[in-house]
């Protein structure tokens, strides 16, 4: 398999555990039904017609079609970047994550018509907004994304050095 073709599977790996999850959480749970795990932990049930922390779910719909065209979008874009760049392993990662995430919120928009969300994290009476796995990779994804640009990168050889060594 070529590294591009192992990014590529690490991100269907992730969309299989994101689906997964989704699926038993939606079998046994009702909309909106919440059971607590820990002080601050629930699980629930909530179908996101927006996007992160709802944005634009008090849309009358157009957002959808909007939200799926974007991820397909930046999913295509990160594919092209993958197979250019395959041995940087920390950005590879890093899209490999947010590929991952964009897939599988996708898959729910198509077959839901919103986002799966079932992790309620909370503390002093504040409520993190509820997530899911893909969300999670996204989130990862994004902050290995800014790791790696703000990195100090190897310099490229010099020049004149190089063309001396052939």
């Amino acid at each position: 398999m070529t590294r591009t073709g192992s990014w590529l599977a690490l991100a269907a790996f992730i969309v299989a555990v994101d689906q997964i999850t989704k699926y038993l959480v939606a079998g046994s749970f009702a909309p909106g039904e919440s059971v607590p795990l820990t002080p601050f932990f629930n699980m629930v049930l909530v179908h996101n017609p927006g996007a992160a922390f709802s944005f634009l779910s008090d849309q009358a719909g157009w957002q959808r079609g909007f939200f799926i065209a974007i991820a397909l979008a930046a999913s295509v874009w990160i594919v092209y970047l993958l197979a250019k760049h395959p041995r940087e392993r920390l950005f590879a990662l890093a899209l490999t994550l947010v590929l991952a995430g964009a897939v599988g919120n996708v898959i729910d928009r198509i077959l839901v018509g919103a986002v799966v969300d079932f992790l309620d994290f909370h503390a002093f009476g504040y409520h993190w907004p509820a997530f899911n796995v893909a969300d999670s990779a996204i989130t990862c994804g994004a902050v290995l994304l800014a790791w790696d640009a703000l990195r100090p990168q190897k310099k490229n050889a010099d020049p004149t050095t190089e063309a001396q060594r052939r």
